[in-house]
């Protein structure tokens, strides 16, 4: 059985989702989805989930609107954001609203956001 944390990642890219998977199933049980509605599935399909980090940027729905969607069906599961993109101010108001944890920027820091997701996991 694995006793790992549970974490899922939502990105539109397949190349970031295999990516993130390899550089972090040392440190977790990551789950992926390829877009915000998958991700909700995923959520509801896979019991335990704690922590959740969504890319900002995704057609369709973006990780501001899928993190306000999925913490109001979750609201004990830990959201973060990555970007790409510069600091914007839905990612502010997320922050402030606490939908979001903690957002964090490209490219991947696997130290800060290990980090991140333990200390909002305690």
């Amino acid at each position: 059985m694995n006793d790992k944390t549970k974490i899922l990642y939502v990105d539109d890219e397949s190349m970031n989702l295999l990516l993130f998977k390899r550089l972090f199933k040392d440190h977790y049980q990551i789950f992926t989805a390829n877009s915000g509605n998958a991700g909700i599935e995923v959520l509801l399909s896979e019991t335990g989930i704690r922590a959740v980090i969504c890319d900002m940027k995704m057609p369709g729905m973006d990780g501001i609107e899928f993190a306000t969607t999925a913490k109001k069906m979750f609201p004990e599961t830990q959201f973060f954001i990555l970007t790409g993109f510069d600091f914007l101010p839905e990612i502010s108001k997320a922050m402030n609203s606490n939908t979001i944890v903690k957002y964090f920027s490209k490219p991947l820091n696997i130290n800060d956001i290990t980090t991140s997701i333990d200390a909002a996991l305690k």
